[in-house]
């Protein structure tokens, strides 16, 4: 991703990202989600040049790691002719941290998470994966 695009992202969005990005890691690594979070934010606080930890992506990966079976299982539940392993890990991470805040955060409008998902997903993935994730969420949202 060029540098202008993640500028030209809001700091929620950057948020929502930062917890992509440690999701992905986790996952890479096999690793649970929390030790990856504070290995990073122990990084950042150490390490003038890497990037801080937003109190968002910390709220919002708490949230999926502890509810990270019925993210999974929400996102399951509306695939269709595809397995949650199967989604390439990118997508299926942008999708974890929307469903968790369409399932557990109840003071934000449902639009604004899938909306942040598609965004992401435009810089992140590939050309078919915000129609996919878009509708997968839409999906996640009427459950």
């Amino acid at each position: 991703m060029s540098e202008k695009t993640l500028a030209a992202f809001p700091a929620r969005r950057k948020a929502r990202k930062r917890a992509v990005d440690v999701l992905y890691e986790a996952e890479q690594r096999d690793q649970p989600i929390l030790d990856v979070l504070e290995s990073r934010r122990r990084l950042a606080m150490s390490d003038a040049q890497m990037p801080g930890i937003p109190e968002y992506t910390m709220t919002l990966l708490n949230g999926v790691a502890e509810h990270l079976d019925e993210v999974d299982d929400a996102i399951d539940r509306c695939l269709v002719g595809w397995r949650l392993d199967r989604i390439p890990a990118v997508d299926r991470n942008i999708l974890r941290v929307a469903t968790y805040e369409l399932l557990y955060d109840k003071d934000t409008d449902s639009a604004v998470p899938i909306s942040e998902a598609v965004k992401i997903a435009e810089v992140l993935c590939s050309d078919d994966s915000p129609a996919f994730i878009n509708g997968v969420l839409q999906s996640v949202s009427r459950l």
